[in-house]
C-alpha cells in the first residue's frame, strides 16, 4: 500500500493543544500547590493516603484510570495490518523501546545515585529513585506520540501500528522487565503487586479501551465517520485526563512536602539521569535511523517514541509498589515535569534536520 494511502486512512490528531504545550507549567503549580497543602493539612492527605486496598490507593487509582483510559481509546489494533510496510522502523522501535531504553534508564539510575550523587542522599532513598527511573525507561509512551508525531509530519498510520504492537508487547513484556531490573539493582520485587498494577493499569485500561472503541465504530460505521466518533469522544475526556494528572501531582507532592522543603535540589538531581537518558536514547534512533536510511515521515517518530515516557503507567505503579510518599513516586513525577520541554525541544530539533533524509 503506498505512503499516499497510508496517510488517507490515518487517523485525525489535533496538534498539541493549550494545556499540553504547558504541561510543564502546570505542573509546576500542581507541585506548589501539594507541597503547600501538604504541610497546611496533613490530616486531609494522611486521610487520602489511607484509602487503600492490597497496596493500591483507591483515589489514585481512580485519577490513573482517568489519565489512562482515554490513550487505550485510541489504540486500534486493526492498524497491525501495516506492520510489514515500513519494517526497519519498527523494528527500530521495538529494539530502543525494550531492548535499549529500560536497561539504559536503570544503568544511569544506578550511575548517578550510588556513585555520582551518594555523598548527597542515603542509600535507601537512593534505592528508590533508582526504582522510579526504571519503571519510566520500562514504560514506552502510547498517547502523547501522536501529537509529537503530527508535529513532525510524521506518517500518522505508521505510529498508530508502532504505538499499538508496543502496547501488545507491553502486555507482556512490562512486569518481567520491570522485576528484573529492580532485582539486578538489589532492590526486592514485590511480585504480587507488581503483577496486579500491570492487570490493573494496562491489561484492563487496554481491554476496555478496545471494547469502547469497537463500539463506537461500530455505531458511527467503518472508516473515517468511525475515527471521527473516537477522535471526538477521547476528545471530550482530555479534560478529565489533564485533572487528573495534575490531582494526583498534588496528592504525590503533598506527602513529600517535607522532603522537598528540606532538600529542594532532589528535583534537580533526579532531571539529570532523566534528561541525560531523553536526549541520548532520541539521538541514538534517530541516528541509527539515518544510517538504515529509514525515511524521516517514520524516523522522527520512531525516535520520539523511544524518548517518552508513559508516566501516567509509571507513576501508578510506583504508588502501588512503594507508596504515595515514597522516592519512586516522587521520581516517575519529575519525569512529568522534564517529558514536555523536551520532547518539544525535540521536535524542533527533528524539523530543523528534515532535509538529512532527503
Amino acid at each position: 500500500m503506498s505512503g499516499r494511502a497510508l496517510r488517507a486512512e490515518a487517523p485525525a490528531v489535533a496538534g498539541i493543544g493549550f494545556f499540553e504545550k504547558w504541561l510543564s507549567a502546570w505542573i509546576a503549580l500542581a507541585i506548589a500547590a501539594g507541597v503547600a497543602g501538604g504541610n497546611v493539612m496533613p490530616g486531609v492527605f494522611g486521610f487520602l493516603a489511607g484509602l487503600e486496598y492490597a497496596s493500591v490507593n483507591l483515589v489514585v487509582a481512580v485519577l490513573i484510570w482517568a489519565m489512562v483510559f482515554p490513550m487505550m481509546v485510541n489504540v486500534d489494533f486493526a492498524s497491525l495490518r501495516h506492520i510489514g510496510d515500513r519494517p526497519k522502523g519498527l523494528v527500530l522501535t521495538l529494539v530502543v523501546n525494550w531492548l535499549v531504553k529500560p536497561f539504559t534508564m536503570a544503568a544511569l539510575g544506578v550511575l548517578f545515585f550510588q556513585y555520582v550523587f551518594a555523598s548527597w542522599i542515603e542509600p535507601a532513598d537512593a534505592q528508590q529513585y533508582i526504582a522510579g527511573l526504571i519503571l519510566l525507561g520500562a514504560a514506552p509512551c502510547t498517547a502523547m506520540v501522536f501529537v509529537w508525531s503530527q508535529l513532525t509530519r510524521g506518517d500518522a498510520t505508521y505510529t498508530l501500528v508502532q504505538v499499538s504492537v508496543n502496547d501488545a508487547v507491553m502486555v507482556f513484556a512490562f512486569a518481567p522487565i520491570v522485576a528484573f531490573l529492580l532485582g539486578v539493582t538489589k532492590i526486592e520485587v514485590p511480585w504480587e503487586t507488581l503483577i496486579l498494577s500491570t492487570l490493573l493499569y494496562v491489561v484492563i485500561p487496554l481491554a476496555a479501551g478496545i471494547f469502547v472503541r469497537q463500539w463506537l465504530v461500530g455505531r458511527a460505521g467503518n472508516g473515517a465517520k468511525g475515527e471521527a466518533a473516537v477522535a471526538e469522544f477521547t476528545g471530550s475526556l482530555k479534560p478529565v485526563s489533564i485533572v487528573g494528572l495534575l490531582a494526583t501531582v498534588v496528592l504525590l507532592f503533598g506527602f513529600q512536602g517535607n522532603v522537598i522543603l528540606a532538600k529542594p535540589m532532589l528535583i534537580v538531581l533526579i532531571a539529570i539521569p532523566l534528561l541525560i537518558q531523553s536526549y541520548g536514547i532520541f539521538f541514538l534512533t534517530y541516528a541509527a535511523a539515518k544510517a538504515w536510511k529509514v525515511p524521516f515521515n517514520v524516523a522522527a517518530p520512531c525516535a520520539l517514541i523511544g524518548t517518552s515516557n508513559f508516566f501516567e503507567l509509571a507513576v501508578a505503579v510506583a504508588i502501588s509498589l512503594f507508596g504515595l510518599n515514597s522516592g519512586a513516586a516522587l521520581a516517575t513525577v519529575v519525569g512529568v515535569l522534564v517529558e514536555v520541554p523536551v520532547m518539544l525541544s525535540l521536535v524542533a530539533f527533528a524539523n530543523r534536520t528534515r532535509h538529512w533524509f532527503d
